[in-house]
């Protein structure tokens, strides 16, 4: 997979390009990662990447001529097709599932905005994509860019040492993870559960399961209602959620 950044402060990123498991990728040749300063690409004198909205208002606006030409400059691989992402507070909430959507594609450019925002014409007529982290503002984009980047390239085969990893995480089933435990067996009087260290494969599965229901009922219900259960597993779920309500009351 190839990434490209258009960013005014690609330092920002080269850090954790070059850091831990991207790091360990780039260097697997896994991934190509660039970071491209599209102010490069402005046309004026003073080399100028933004300007005031026409019809007034405060703030600035990201001008649409240097941000095309950055991304109509980028070297793009014989029948692939870039998906551009610009990522905005106003985009598609980014999830799992749009992770391993992208983690199919061959090469993602982002897009990353500062000051007020983009003229519309780069909304309408050059992304693919638009991506918001999560409905908050930030100063701007390289820090989501980073985060979905680092979702992304985590996915790709080779990247992680244990390939089942990835399979195996919180939103990738639809559920929460179950718990994890390590040695030692015993800390300061807390114990692992014993089908952990039982050795019996089919309990571990079955209680890793029921834990990451359980889980998911106590911190993220309405997952529950996207994903896949046995009848068992309702009539489980519908008994783990009385009794906690009943513990409610007696609290």
């Amino acid at each position: 997979m190839r990434i490209d950044v258009l960013t005014l402060f690609p330092e920002m990123l080269e850090g954790v390009f070059g850091a831990s498991i991207l790091g360990k990728a780039r260097e697997k040749k896994l991934v190509a990662l660039s970071a491209i300063n599209f102010r490069t690409y402005a046309t004026n004198k003073h080399n100028t990447v933004d300007d005031y909205p026409y019809g007034g208002g405060g703030g600035m606006v990201l001008k649409p001529d240097p941000v095309f030409a950055a991304v109509e400059d980028l070297e793009v691989a014989p029948d692939t097709k870039p998906r551009v992402i610009l990522m905005c507070p106003q985009g598609e909430t980014f999830t799992q599932a749009k992770a391993e959507e992208l983690s199919r594609e061959r090469h993602l450019v982002f897009i990353c905005g500062h000051y007020e925002g983009y003229d519309e014409r780069i909304r309408e007529h050059l992304v693919t994509d638009e991506l918001s982290i999560g409905d908050y503002v930030l100063t701007g984009g390289e820090i989501p860019a980073m985060a979905v980047i680092d979702s992304v390239v985590r996915l790709l085969p080779g990247v992680l040492g244990n390939e089942s990893s990835a399979v195996t995480d919180s939103y990738s089933t639809g559920l929460l993870e179950h718990p994890h435990y390590t040695r030692p067996p015993e800390f300061r009087g807390w114990s692992v559960p014993d089908v952990l260290i039982s050795g019996h494969h089919g309990r571990i599965e079955a209680w890793r399961r029921e834990q990451s229901l359980l889980r998911t009922l106590q911190r993220r219900p309405e997952l529950l209602d996207k994903v896949e259960l046995t009848s068992k597993e309702r009539i489980w779920l519908a008994e783990q959620k009385k009794n906690s309500e009943e513990d409610g009351v007696d609290k």
